[in-house]
């Protein structure tokens, strides 16, 4: 009976280290399994990421498309005017920048490559938002640049896509652009509603309807400051895409030079941009 009872209890402790031992070594191996899985994991990605950016220095080893250089026009003007005998009032004074960006496709021969076969800006941001007044980016006819116009269809809420044609007669009036990059992308930056109902006592000086009502409207240029970025998606006609993101702050002043919109109108050239378009 006591070498049964002996034998009871070493049975115990065996089967009791028997199942420890089974439930440590089935944790260790789940442990060694995620801590496989994780590794694989990693190096898969790892792996990814080395194809992805190959496969995009690959694709990007020459530059096809890029902008080198922009023109920018900035003035004002009002919407609506009324006088009298002894005062001027002006209502919806608004201030606006012409921008010309001009895509250069590094051939003086047009090949499927080189051209375009379709042209989209989105993911508009203002990336440094006037204090004052209602910012947005229209369309701009280029037969009417810097000229001042506030045209409701073409402003872009989401996304503009332009039409791209190889015809000697474009039609600007809508969004278009020749494919083999000859017509710069034309928009047009307006901040709307910086002042309204504005009464000029002094009607024995002209009023120009120019930067020069910024001034006389008493409008800081501090005040009316502004950024903005979007992207220009390019499809050529092996249908490649590209992207480049452009980045642009509003220009009103040249203070090296002493010259700005108060003076009527202010224009900047800007050269070598370097915008590259990207292949994706």
């Amino acid at each position: 009976m006591e070498n049964d009872s002996k034998e009871k209890a070493l049975f115990k402790k065996t089967k009791k280290k028997i199942i420890i031992f089974a439930i440590s070594f089935i944790i260790a191996l789940l442990i060694l399994f995620i801590l496989a899985f994780n590794t694989f994991q990693v190096l898969s990605r790892k792996s990814s990421l080395e194809n992805n950016v190959l496969e995009f220095a690959k694709n990007n080893e020459k530059v096809v498309f890029s902008i080198d250089k922009c023109t920018f026009f900035s003035s004002s003007d009002t919407k609506n005017k009324a006088s009298s005998v002894t005062n001027f009032t002006i209502e919806k004074l608004y201030q606006f920048t012409d921008m010309a960006f001009f895509i250069n496709n590094h051939s003086d021969e047009n090949t499927l490559e080189n051209t375009l076969k379709s042209v989209k800006i989105a993911n508009i941001n203002f990336t440094k938002r006037p204090e004052i007044g209602e910012p947005a980016l229209y369309y701009k006819n280029i037969n009417n640049f810097a000229k001042s116009e506030i045209i409701d269809t073409n402003k872009i809420e989401n996304e503009l896509n332009y039409e791209v044609s190889s015809e000697d007669d474009l039609n600007f009036e809508t969004p278009s652009i020749y494919n083999n990059c000859a017509s710069p992308i034309t928009l047009s930056y307006i901040n709307s509603n910086i002042k309204n109902d504005y009464t000029f006592t002094d009607t024995s000086t002209p009023i120009t309807y120019d930067g020069n009502l910024l001034k006389r409207t008493n409008v800081p240029l501090a005040s009316i400051e502004a950024s903005i970025s979007f992207d220009i998606f390019i499809t050529n006609n092996l249908d490649q895409q590209f992207k480049t993101t452009v980045f642009a702050d509003i220009p009103l002043e040249n203070s090296e030079k002493s010259v700005s919109i108060y003076d009527g109108k202010y224009t900047e050239k800007v050269e070598n941009t370097s915008y590259i378009f990207y292949r994706y």
